[in-house]
């Protein structure tokens, strides 16, 4: 198991066990509200029961006995209607100007009768009416108390993820910076010695064309010490044409490769700038060339296409390829993911530090089939002449 993979299994670890415990709150607090909601329905029963025999003796011209006059008073919170068995309606604890409105009391029992069961109110087998109730205000405020808790939980995750996202970058952004410096410092000390060896030699009528080769090669270490210089620090940007600019790597590329790979180069008849650093672009360029051909294990098609778009310039690089699964599109651009047996795992997550970072451009697999290739595209803004 790689880092990335480690790392995957770590976040879903934390993801389970935070669902675990969301859930759990969640089933407490329903639990919890359900049992509120039984004892809100016997105090109603009981309220109910009282309110009957206060009717009773007022009827009767009886006293009424303190306790039931005490359980008739307490209940000053629950919204409730009771509708008598000649059909008047009888509100309590709502609004006293919206319940003259017949319609009113009306749509509040169908809403009370949604929420809770109703309740009959009789004395000694006499019917006297029912009892349509609401809930209380401290059991509405309960029952949005798991939407404030998921928020609460959502707001404090998105606060320890960004925390945790800028903390990441920041350290991995020191470390690109320091790599890079240490990379051009130590390419630079033999690349000095190699300029004056090559001096030395023209003095020594070596061959020339040893020396042109020789040169070459001093030209093309300068090239690397200066793309990891730019890496270490913010690049400059200049407005090139990307079409040139592309061609130009892919005649490097294709000199250098393997005649058994097949390359073809599309492009527009006119020229498409954009603002690049030149040594930066062509770094990704041969980066994406060099992961297709390992993906066609050096046998092949590889095609550069450059295209116009309305406000972009995009540029697709096409292999004949083993193909990339598809729920690996993004985690291939991961520092650190590999599936060869050597290597870093540093090409395409440096190719998407260049484009995206550097540029504010795009990157991703544009489309793949196994065994049979894969595209990745590149999205540059376009400046318009």
């Amino acid at each position: 198991m790689d880092y990335s993979d480690q790392k995957s299994t770590t976040r879903w670890i934390l993801i389970a066990a935070s669902f675990i415990i969301t859930s759990l709150i969640l089933w407490n607090t329903y639990i919890f509200f359900q049992r509120f909601k039984e004892e809100e329905e016997a105090k109603m029963r009981v309220w109910a029961a009282a309110y009957a025999e206060f009717i009773q003796t007022e009827d009767l011209n009886k006293d009424l006995g303190n306790l039931t006059l005490e359980v008739l008073r307490s209940n000053n919170s629950t919204p409730m209607i009771y509708l008598k068995a000649d059909g008047e309606m009888e509100p309590r604890n709502l609004d006293s100007e919206k319940s003259k409105d017949t319609l009113y009391l009306q749509r509040k029992i169908n809403e009370f009768g949604q929420e809770n069961i109703s309740i009959r109110i009789s004395y000694k087998d006499k019917f006297m009416g029912t009892l349509y109730y609401g809930n209380s205000d401290l059991l509405r405020k309960l029952k949005y108390y798991p939407i404030a808790l998921l928020l609460v939980f959502f707001l404090f995750g998105t606060v320890v993820y960004f925390y945790y996202k800028t903390n990441k970058m920041s350290e991995q952004n020191k470390l690109w910076a320091g790599m890079a410096k240490e990379t051009a410092h130590q390419i630079g000390t033999p690349l000095s010695s190699l300029l004056g060896w090559t001096e030395f030699l023209k003095n020594e009528n070596v061959d020339p064309t040893i020396i042109t080769e020789i040169e070459k090669d001093i030209s093309r270490l300068h090239t690397i010490t200066e793309r990891f210089s730019k890496i270490g620090s913010v690049p400059d940007l200049e407005l090139l044409d990307i079409v040139e600019a592309t061609k130009k790597s892919y005649d490097y590329l294709k000199a250098r490769s393997s005649d058994l790979i097949e390359f073809q180069f599309k492009a527009p008849d006119k020229e498409l700038i954009s603002l690049v650093n030149l040594q930066l672009f062509s770094w990704t360029i041969e980066n994406l060339v060099k992961n297709a051909i390992d993906a066609m294990k050096g046998r092949g098609l590889l095609t550069i296409e450059v295209a116009d778009d309305k406000n972009s310039v995009k540029i697709n690089i096409t292999d004949t390829g083993k193909g990339i699964p598809k729920h690996l599109f993004t985690k291939i651009f991961e520092p650190g993911f590999t599936t060869k047996k050597r290597g870093w795992g540093l090409g395409l997550s440096l190719v998407k530090r260049i484009i995206e970072d550097y540029h504010k451009g795009k990157v991703r697999v544009l489309s793949s089939e196994t065994d049979r290739g894969s595209t990745i595209q590149i999205v540059l803004k376009k400046e318009h002449n």
